[in-house]
């Protein structure tokens, strides 16, 4: 066994909503016969943390310990067994190879098995390619720098009163009116909850809440699991700092488009 991230659940926290359960594609949580939330097996779980943004509680929390690898194949067994063809389906780490539905799944071609590091192919249609060139020509919104979340300074006169975008690395790179749509008029701090070393993250951000009377704050991410982090990331640091501040969070699809805006 080697370390690994994996979920922890507090059973004084747990109410028994069972939203986690039915979050958790990969079938790895259920309600036990006191209708608290338990791990049924650890190879079922990746570690992703999808089944966090659903708890009404705070009842689960992603650590780092030793476990068994994540196993995608079992977990696709598990879910075919329990749930169904369709439910399966959705199984991280799972390819076109298990859908037996005549034909690869449609969308990106997925090839290896975390979610948020798998590679694939996006088609882009003629006029999408020329969109996007015309897209790289067009100008810049960036009016600040740095804007590495490490490098930033909360005392930075830029912050002060301003509309903040904190984004997470990729999303800049998935859609291409980026600067047009989320950065114009905002300033911004950019991290990756998965690859950077976030301790200090939560209190760096509190601080620039709280010295910056800030008009807004927006977060982008991701679609994949592991990018969610990030807005938990926030809105610990808005809890931390104790200022009333507008937070919205857009998510980005790995196909370049907006799937979710919400306050």
């Amino acid at each position: 066994m080697s370390k690994r991230k994996i979920i922890e659940i507090d059973r004084a926290l747990c109410n028994g909503c069972g939203e986690c359960t039915t979050a958790c594609a990969e079938g790895a949580l259920e309600l036990d016969a006191e209708g608290k939330a338990v791990l049924v097996r650890e190879l079922y779980c990746d570690g992703m943390g999808a089944c966090l943004d659903v708890c009404p509680t705070g009842a689960l929390r992603i650590i780092e310990r030793e476990s068994e690898s994540y196993d995608a194949q079992a977990a696709y067994g598990h879910v075919l067994k329990t749930k169904g063809k369709d439910a399966a389906a959705k199984v991280h780490g799972v390819g076109a190879a298990h859908n037996n539905a005549g034909g690869p799944t449609p969308g990106p071609r997925k090839f290896s098995a975390c979610p948020g590091s798998a590679a694939c192919e996006i088609p882009v249609a003629a006029e999408g390619r020329a969109a996007n060139e015309r897209t790289v020509s067009a100008t810049s919104q960036l009016s600040q720098w740095p804007i590495q979340l490490h490098l930033v300074s909360p005392f930075a006169p830029y912050f002060q009163n301003a509309d903040l975008l904190v984004a997470a690395d990729c999303t800049a790179f998935a859609l291409g009116g980026f600067h047009q749509d989320l950065l114009k008029g905002k300033k911004l701090a950019i991290a990756c909850p998965k690859l950077d070393e976030t301790e200090g993250y939560v209190e760096k951000l509190a601080e620039i809440i709280r010295q910056n009377n800030l008009k807004s704050l927006t977060v982008a991410v991701m679609t994949v699991p592991c990018c969610a982090g990030l807005f938990r990331l926030v809105q610990r640091a808005v809890e931390t700092a104790g200022v009333d501040v507008p937070l919205r969070r857009v998510v980005v699809g790995i196909e370049g488009q907006v799937v979710q805006t919400a306050a």
